[in-house]
């Protein structure tokens, strides 16, 4: 394994036994046909499991809808993109030239698939309980500044009860653009809040999602033009 790779393998905290498997984790699909979406695939599905059952130890006295509140805040794409950079992933990423020079690296849809794609790998390289290890310690740290908000009503909400309260019209929210094949697309929605003149963007795997992210981001900028 290249210093690089090593150097990234440790701060995982984990040694790979099959080393193509983190290369091929960190190849994009612009960069050849051998690329991650099928370990991004199984990585998510670990991911969920792990995170599910880190959350059934910690809050043993919550309710599913609660903890599936909580599961769904610590996996989104905002989450898996912090933790990727923090990683230092957007300098390990295989990328073609084009998106390379497009910003592909910085961009948080490429690098929380990664993200997912390292946790699938580790997976089949070492098995479930190395890879629980590993979401164990990225994530441990995230729950208590995670949980307060996500008990809390979804963005979409706040946001309509915030404008509600002072009077003003609800937003409007559009699709801006798409990116991908069809079964695996990345939504760009505008939400807009006209009585503020504020458009907010918000990117996600899902229509819902990217509504949910704008909302996030609508809300916070007009919390602080209130402040």
């Amino acid at each position: 394994m290249n210093p690089s790779l090593e150097a990234f393998s440790h701060r995982l905290g984990h040694s790979f036994r099959q080393r193509e498997l983190l290369t091929l984790a960190l190849t994009h699909r612009s960069y050849g046909a051998d690329h991650n979406e099928r370990l991004e695939f199984l990585g998510d599905a670990v991911l969920n499991l792990a995170v599910s059952d880190l959350l059934f130890d910690q809050y043993d006295e919550s309710p599913e809808g609660e903890l599936t509140r909580i599961r769904a805040h610590l996996v989104r794409q905002d989450m898996l993109h912090r933790i990727a950079l923090s990683l230092g992933i957007p300098a390990m990423l295989r990328l073609s030239e084009g998106e390379a020079r497009g910003g592909g690296a910085q961009r948080p849809s490429i690098l929380a698939d990664a993200m997912e794609a390292i946790i699938g790998a580790v997976y089949r390289d070492a098995g479930f309980d190395a890879a629980q290890a590993l979401v164990r310690r990225l994530f441990s740290p995230l729950i208590s500044e995670t949980a307060t908000q996500a008990w809390a009503k979804d963005a979409k909400t706040q946001l309509q009860e915030w404008l509600q309260a002072r009077r003003h019209s609800v937003p409007e929210y559009r699709i801006e653009t798409t990116r991908g094949r069809a079964h695996d697309q990345t939504f760009v929605v505008v939400c807009a809040v006209a009585s503020h003149g504020v458009e907010a963007r918000g990117e996600g795997r899902s229509r819902r999602a990217a509504e949910q992210e704008a909302a996030r981001i609508a809300l916070e900028r007009l919390s602080a033009e209130h402040e």
